[in-house]
């Protein structure tokens, strides 16, 4: 029986899962938390991942890694770090985003030359960030990679960096259209050449681990996530993690000018068009740490809440937002009255939060012209109850959650048992286990969250 290994290394943790290569039937799972915070030591990556595949990558014939997206790993001449990694919720670039955006051409001339209008999170803004405030570093910078490509380079021996189109898509120097990476532009943001690496196709092999299994390219954390759903057209993807993050699949470049939705490039061939916010299932953290509750308590207080929480709601832009593009926002709860319980305020919560994910959504199907067939609820944040049963008021559809999983890391498993095969197409596994939720659909609710959306565009 041939295995292979899927590694997710996450904002938050690091893990990997050792799957048969022909049924997708999960051996074995590990989990390794990694450091907190928006600028991390990349070689902590490297220490989970060691750390969570022991016993297991002994056992593989292939591995694959997906990793966070937009994270800027710079490497001088001898390979080593630069400077702690700017990971994807870093905004300290938002001003740097706003003249690459200029620099381009405009919103629209770099959605077009990118498949993204420039904002704090994609990789060639940091870069920015760093000739502009570090020119030391980025003097010394003679390589940048993403944190999935690092992984994959110290998995194979550190002979060669490789990168994919799925996350070489989302650092701002890559044509979707063109389907290459644009060194010119790289080089651009830095202010002198630096070197990228190399860009593989979607079965194409990244080297071998010291165990002589075979290493897929691997890909960005949304492309794997997209390949262990066996996303299809028509299907929306709402994931629910430290981010919120919808995505759909299609056969064309999508060139948002509102920069609303990013034109990525999937794991595949095909293109992941999505939209991402910068808060997702911490928001649930806050709340519940601010009710004194655990999880399940504020799933059932909201549960016992009123459609609407009597007229509170929730901008839950904590730290800042991407979709729509507020770096410098915070949080706000409006409505409150004396009056206001705590049910009222756990309500507001969830509806706040999946109101956002439906702005998201939105936007995705206004870039596509494409309406979600169905939406699938992932993540962290799915597990709530109170998400899956309070999602179809305000998405108006109904709202399939599959079976707990690590998509991330099963994808990367289904893309490193498909460099195995040597076949045309990814392998086919059986269908997952889902639950599907259906309710009334509330619009008032969206509406109301709509006007302190639009009231609220000054921070």
């Amino acid at each position: 029986m041939a295995k292979v290994l899927g590694i997710d290394s996450s904002t938050q943790s690091c893990k990997a899962v050792l799957v048969d290569a022909a049924t997708g039937t999960v051996l074995k799972e590990q989990r390794v938390a990694h450091p907190t915070g928006t600028q991390v030591d990349p070689t902590r990556w490297i220490s989970a991942m060691e750390e969570v595949t022991v016993g297991l990558i002994e056992q593989a014939d292939a591995v694959a890694v997906g990793g966070q997206q937009h994270g800027m790993v710079a490497l001088d001449s001898d390979g080593q770090v630069v400077r702690d990694a700017m990971l994807w919720n870093d905004t300290s670039s938002a001003a740097q985003a706003v003249t690459l955006n200029e620099e381009l051409g405009g919103d629209q001339a770099a959605a077009e030359l990118t498949g993204s209008v420039m904002v704090a999170s994609i990789t060639g803004t940091k870069l920015r960030w760093m000739k502009d405030n570090e020119p030391d570093n980025a003097a010394r910078t003679a390589a940048v990679a993403l944190p999935h490509d690092y992984l994959t380079w110290h998995l194979g021996g550190r002979k060669e960096l490789t990168t994919d189109h799925g996350d070489a898509s989302g650092t701002g120097y890559y044509s979707p259209s063109a389907r290459a990476l644009r060194p010119d532009l790289a080089a651009q943001y830095l202010g002198h050449e630096v070197a990228l690496p190399r860009l593989l196709g979607p079965t194409d092999i990244a080297g071998y681990t010291a165990h002589g299994a075979v290493i897929a390219p691997g890909t960005g954390d949304n492309m794997a996530a997209a390949l262990g759903l066996e996303l299809a057209p028509g299907d929306v993807a709402v994931s629910l993690g430290t981010s919120g993050v919808a995505s759909t699949v299609t056969d064309h470049a999508i060139h948002d000018g509102t920069g609303l939705v990013n034109g990525f490039s999937d794991a595949t061939g095909r293109y992941l068009p999505l939209a991402c916010t910068l808060n997702g299932a911490r928001v649930v953290d806050f709340a519940a740490r601010m009710l004194g509750v655990d999880h399940q308590g504020l799933s059932d207080l909201a549960l016992a809440g009123e459609p609407g929480a009597h007229g509170v709601r929730l901008l839950p832009y904590f730290d800042g937002e991407r979709t729509p593009n507020r770096p410098h926002a915070t949080g706000i709860f409006a409505g409150l009255r004396t009056t206001t319980s705590r049910e009222d305020i756990a309500r507001a919560v969830f509806e706040g939060l999946l109101c956002s994910m439906a702005d998201a959504v939105s936007a995705l199907t206004a870039a596509t012209g494409e309406s979600a067939n169905r939406i699938l609820l992932i993540g962290g944040g799915a597990r709530s109850e109170a998400m899956r049963a309070i999602a179809p008021t305000i998405f108006g559809v109904d709202v399939i959650v599959p079976a707990a999983s690590e998509y991330v890391a099963l994808g990367a498993a289904r893309q490193a048992a498909w460099v195995l095969s040597g076949e045309a197409t990814p392998p086919h596994w059986e269908a997952f286990a889902s639950e599907t939720y259906r309710a009334e659909h509330r619009p008032e609710v969206m509406e109301e969250y709509a006007a302190l959306r639009d009231k609220t565009t000054d921070f």
